[in-house]
């Protein structure tokens, strides 16, 4: 398959060199002196065992990329609206994207600006993120992808991606409902990125505290209301396992929102803990906690996004 890594930040940087490295066709977008890096030393993967050099095109310029058969797109949430406009050049009418961001809404906006049969729903975990130009850091086990027609039906295109996945050895899956997966990820992610951005502390600290690790679970309950809410009922036993996530993950580990805001950085938070807020008025569901957390993280991000002007 002819692959385009449509923003090769951490989560794009990891899973598209894992596919370049088993051989696939993959050209990187990228931008600045991150594109420049690539294109003259590669792109370096640096895990805990191991780092890797991968050598692939690059270009800040889908036209030059040309078509290709699949798009993973590993921008922040704000931006995949622009990035779905600025890829056309890269759309076949056999094309799809497969949104890899955090939130609940990448693939409907897509699929507004593409149309849905270029759209998969689609989710991914890796603590991997962009440490220079050029340089993608992963830490800890947890890499993983998911994707599945937004209809759920198997197709021909979805079992290619997943065996180049698969022969790359990226733990990949297919669920049979990618609605529930997308959101029974939001539901770790957002409560986890939260509550550790407005904690200021790491997964460690976080679940070994009695009062912060209370926190995730309420953060999380008010997510699977509003989920419930949209006609999204996910499993008894949700929060039980994405507080096993938490406790499996490396004791230093944080989300991007919570490293982007501690570094004066514009952050997903309108996408994640603001999505929860939003979503849940709605469908008149209240979310007290995570608006607590939306509006004592929201003047921080004003400042950062104020700053980038």
């Amino acid at each position: 398959m002819r692959i385009a890594i449509f923003g090769t930040g951490g989560a794009g940087g990891y899973f598209g060199a894992q596919l370049a490295l088993a051989g696939e066709d993959v050209v990187f977008i990228a931008r600045g002196e991150h594109l420049q890096a690539i294109r003259e030393h590669g792109l370096r993967l640096e895990t805990a065992n191991d780092n890797f050099v991968v050598h692939a095109p690059a270009t800040d310029n889908p036209r030059e990329a040309g078509l290709v058969d699949a798009v993973l797109l590993g921008v922040k949430t704000w931006q995949v609206h622009d990035a779905a406009q600025i890829m056309q050049p890269l759309i076949a009418d056999n094309t799809f994207v497969v949104p890899l961001q955090n939130g609940v809404e990448a693939a409907e906006q897509l699929a507004a600006e593409l149309g849905p049969e270029h759209v998969l729903g689609g989710l991914c975990g890796t603590i991997s993120w962009l440490a220079g130009p050029g340089q993608i850091r992963s830490v800890g086990q947890t890499h993983f992808i998911k994707f599945a027609e937004l209809d759920n039906t198997p197709s021909d295109r979805v079992e290619s991606l997943r065996r180049a996945f698969a022969a790359a050895g990226v733990n990949v899956e297919v669920p049979a409902n990618i609605q529930k997966a997308v959101w029974a990820k939001f539901v770790f992610g957002a409560a986890f990125g939260g509550v550790g951005a407005f904690k200021r502390q790491p997964a460690g600290a976080i679940r070994t505290n009695s009062e912060s690790r209370r926190m995730l679970e309420d953060s999380m309950r008010e997510i699977l209301a509003v989920a419930q809410a949209r006609n999204v009922s996910l499993p008894e036993d949700t929060i039980k396992k994405s507080l096993a996530l938490i406790d499996g993950l490396d004791p230093g580990a944080t989300t991007s929102l919570q490293r982007d805001l501690a570094a004066g950085k514009p952050s997903e938070l309108e996408g994640w803990t603001g999505a929860v807020v939003r979503l849940g008025r709605e469908a008149n569901v209240a979310t007290p906690l995570n608006e607590l957390i939306y509006q004592s993280l929201l003047p921080g991000e004003l400042r950062a996004r104020a700053s980038q002007q």
